[in-house]
């Protein structure tokens, strides 16, 4: 077993929970969602994230608007529907629980004498 594949299959389980979390303060476009992934060290290749964002949207947790941009083409700016808004509380409930219930089983032991 090669420990990339597990590592990788751990961030992408975790993806679509950041991705939703970037977008509950503003609305933003696909290189500033990667470049806020990248500053947390969850480097995300564009051809990635583009199928994600589309499931989100076709699921009703995200909705999309064009924006003239001054340095080039349009930019498609992602942000939270009511749905997504409803979802990222439930999510960020059962990560809570989640990196609880991790914390408990992997933290050390402690020596009881």
């Amino acid at each position: 077993m090669k420990i990339e594949n597990t590592k990788a299959q751990m961030r992408k389980g975790v993806l679509e929970y950041c991705i939703l979390s970037i977008l509950k303060e503003e609305d933003a476009y696909v290189a500033e969602i990667l470049e806020t992934l990248k500053d947390a060290k969850l480097l995300v290749v564009e051809g990635t994230i583009y199928p994600l964002l589309t499931r989100l949207k076709n699921a009703g947790l995200l909705n999309y608007r064009w924006e003239e941009s001054t340095g080039g083409p349009p930019r498609k700016y992602y942000g939270l529907t009511e749905t997504g808004k409803i979802f990222l509380t439930e999510l960020s409930s059962t990560w809570d629980d989640l990196k609880n219930a991790v914390n408990l089983v992997t933290k050390p032991k402690t020596q009881t004498s």
